[in-house]
């Protein structure tokens, strides 16, 4: 039995979608007990948990042998994390399969510091393990961009002419489910990356192009987008947390590709143009902020 954690996320909803679509047995563990009632009514193995209680983390991992780990994004999520390690290998789990983040090993910028010490405490344990090292998602255009897309035709960022190797998240769920179902990424960590590097200001294009307006990248200072994140009441430690992934952008250190998508998968990631066109199509970009006629 496989336990996919954070069912409701952008990535391991995916992962599940793709095991439904191959019949592959799962138990979906939601932050939400509510989302975890509406799973089981649509006839889901579905429970919640709370990573600061690891009595409910042991149960929902009762009789599962592979583990999907993606924690909350919250202050203490190394902590928490931590905590989900602990509980998968007091529940018998044999091989977990963590949502880590592109550089983690290099601990170059906030993000990767707070998952490599989660890596190494599963190398510790005795569990196998496959690292998920991804880029920044394609997705994050349409879950944190969309709301001044929609207002301004416009977003923002202090990345300035970075080149960032953006990946969808299919192609990362994709990987992961192979590693959750087959043998032989047993203690593998694989770097995943988009098949292009792009400016936002690329990116900018991409969307202009499919959603049928101009949409415009706007390159902040660090300090003013700080301002820009605090007023819209994102906790300071979260702003410096993404402004430093801001920093580590800038430094080049996100245009990495690799092939590690279609080494494992057999093909080639997607594009971004294919992200957002096949997004448009499910209907993701709502319609006041698309006015193209497709």
């Amino acid at each position: 039995m496989i336990c996919v954690t954070g069912a409701s996320g952008t990535l391991s909803s995916e992962v599940i979608r793709q095991l439904e679509a191959r019949d592959i047995p799962f138990r979906a563990a939601y932050f939400s007990r509510r989302s975890a009632e509406n799973a089981r009514a649509r006839g889901i193995d579905a429970v919640a948990i709370d990573y600061n209680h690891p009595e409910t983390l042991r149960e929902a991992f009762r009789n599962c042998d592979t583990l999907f780990l993606l924690g909350p994004n919250a202050l203490n999520q190394t902590e928490l994390e931590l905590n989900a390690v602990d509980a998968a290998s007091a529940a018998g789990v044999r091989h977990i399969v963590k949502q880590s983040v592109m550089g983690a090993a290099e601990e170059a910028y906030s993000l990767a510091s707070i998952h490599r010490p989660v890596e190494k405490a599963i190398e510790r344990s005795g569990m196998a393990w496959t690292f998920l090292r991804p880029n920044s998602f394609m997705q994050n255009a349409a879950t944190f961009m969309a709301p001044t897309i929609r207002t301004e035709s416009a977003f923002y960022s202090a990345s300035g002419q970075a080149r960032i190797s953006h990946i969808d998240a299919r192609d990362i769920a994709a990987v992961a489910v192979a590693a959750l179902s087959a043998a032989g990424h047993e203690n593998q960590s694989y770097t995943l990356s988009g098949p292009q590097a792009l400016t936002y200001d690329e990116v900018a294009d991409e969307l202009s192009t499919a959603l049928g307006r101009v949409i415009r990248h706007v390159s902040l200072s660090p300090a003013d987008l700080r301002v820009g994140m605090l007023a819209e009441g994102m906790p300071e430690a979260i702003a410096d947390r993404m402004l430093d992934l801001e920093r580590y952008f800038r430094e080049d250190r996100a245009s990495t590709i690799t092939d590690d998508v279609k080494r494992v998968t057999g093909r080639a990631p997607r594009q971004y143009a294919d992200y957002v066109r096949d997004t448009l199509a499910m209907g993701v970009w709502s319609a006041d902020i698309a006015s193209a006629v497709r």
